[in-house]
């Protein structure tokens, strides 16, 4: 077999929550895959014998890591045919046991909605979306189902619209992702996917606070929430609405990882002084 291209657990943490993350694919055998409580965060399964068929059906010009157990050999043919497609897919090294090993993030398998994985996850919330409903869709495009239908309807509709698109329905009363207590629907979801992430449990916070009308709760929260429904007031389409909170979340979250100490100073030092 020819060599294929690697990527390490440290590249893909550190793209994934962002527009630029890699699609990743799980071509774990069946029984490990089935034996196995976790996945990669975002990740869907996929047959690695397989890979030839389902591969053609895969967006060009995005990257693609693939990942088994261990990163050897199964992972490796699977990424031969996609790179034999003309697909930018690379295997990622030491598979799902280094990746949980590094601290990557990982979600409940048992946790997703079916019929996931055999297709995209359906996801229904109330229109004219402000906070928790456009932070709750970014965190299922970055971290559950890159493919997921995201639908804002009539408040009174949310339940019949969710039965008959087999959707899960969110951030509505009576349902399971939803507000608990003093937490928001971004809360939840983290609870019930099993989602551990330092960075995403502050994004949290940031949310939780602007969501429930405790600006103390973080020193970003009023920020969010001025902006949330700036953004509610500028788009009158509710999935324009939400391409806008996602470049919102998607710099919160870098914000969290990369930025948070960093500080700007006015007026601004002169180079001379500064030399």
């Amino acid at each position: 077999m020819a060599s294929v291209s690697m990527t390490t657990a440290a590249d893909l943490v550190g793209r994934m929550g962002t527009r630029a993350a890699p699609l990743v694919i799980d071509v774990r055998r069946r029984a490990a895959f089935a034996e196995s409580e976790r996945v990669i965060a975002g990740a869907c399964w996929r047959d690695h014998r397989e890979a030839a068929t389902w591969g053609r059906a895969l967006p060009r010009g995005r990257d693609i890591v693939v990942y088994c157990v261990h990163g050897h050999e199964v992972s490796a043919a699977a990424c031969a045919e996609l790179q034999a497609l003309g697909l930018a897919a690379k295997v990622l090294a030491d598979g799902f046991e280094g990746f949980v090993a590094a601290g990557g993030p990982t979600l409940l398998r048992a946790a997703m909605p079916a019929p996931w994985p055999e297709r995209p996850t359906r996801w229904v919330t109330r229109e004219r979306p402000k906070i928790d409903r456009l932070a709750c869709p970014w965190l299922i495009r970055r971290f559950v189902d890159p493919q997921a239908a995201i639908y804002y309807v009539d408040p009174g509709r949310v339940p019949e619209i969710a039965t008959e698109l087999d959707a899960v329905p969110f951030d509505v009363d009576g349902v399971a992702y939803a507000h608990r207590g003093e937490l928001c629907s971004f809360d939840t979801f983290l609870d019930l996917l099993g989602l551990e992430d330092p960075s995403l449990r502050h994004v949290a916070r940031i949310v939780c606070g602007a969501d429930t009308a405790r600006l103390d709760l973080e020193p970003q929260c009023a920020g969010v929430l001025a902006i949330s429904l700036g953004i509610a007031a500028s788009f009158a389409d509710d999935h324009e609405a939400l391409e806008a909170g996602m470049l919102l979340y998607d710099s919160l979250y870098a914000w969290t990882r990369r930025a948070r100490h960093e500080t700007h100073n006015w007026p601004p030092v002169p180079r001379e002084r500064a030399a």
